[in-house]
C-alpha cells in the first residue's frame, strides 16, 4: 500500500504503480466519493458529445428498424436480414454505422455472410492457414 500526502489546494499524487496498473493518462477524469471513511477514486472515460441529428418521424421509425436489425445480426447472423438502403442511410446519418462500413450491413453482403456462416457451422470449410502456401495446397487438393 502506498502512502500519499495531501498537498496545497487538496492535491494528491497517484503512485506510479497504481497509475500504470489502471492505464491512466495525464488529463484523465476520476470520480471521487467518500465510502466508509475512505476516499475512492474511480477512473472515468468521457466521450465527446456530438450534435443531435434531427430526424423526421418516418426516419425515427426507420432508425428503430435499423437498430433492431443490427442487434439481430450481431446475435444471430444466420437468421438475420441486412439493412435496406433507407435504413442504412439513417443509421449512417446518426452515426451508428460508419459510412465506410455501410456495405457490410447491406442485404446483399449479409446474404453472403449467412451462407459462409452456415458452411462454418457445418464444419464445411478448409480451415485456418499459417501461410499462403498452405492455403494454395488446400485449394488445389479440394
Amino acid at each position: 500500500m502506498s502512502v500519499v500526502k495531501v498537498r496545497p489546494r487538496r492535491q494528491v499524487t497517484i503512485p506510479k504503480d497504481i497509475f500504470t496498473e489502471l492505464r491512466l493518462e495525464e488529463g484523465d477524469f476520476m470520480e471521487a466519493k467518500a465510502e466508509d471513511q475512505k476516499i475512492v477514486l474511480v477512473p472515468k472515460k468521457l466521450v465527446t458529445k456530438t450534435g443531435v441529428v434531427p430526424l423526421k418521424k418516418e426516419e425515427q421509425n426507420t432508425l428503430k428498424r435499423a437498430q433492431a436489425k443490427i442487434e439481430r445480426i450481431k446475435r444471430d447472423m444466420v437468421h438475420s436480414k441486412g439493412l435496406s438502403e433507407e435504413e442504412l442511410a439513417v443509421a449512417v446519418k446518426v452515426g451508428i454505422i460508419d459510412n465506410d462500413q455501410a456495405w457490410w450491413w447491406t442485404e446483399e453482403w449479409q446474404k453472403g455472410e449467412r451462407e459462409a456462416q452456415k458452411e462454418i457451422n457445418k464444419d464445411n470449410f478448409l480451415g485456418q492457414f499459417s501461410t499462403v502456401e498452405q492455403f494454395k495446397t488446400a485449394i488445389e487438393s479440394s
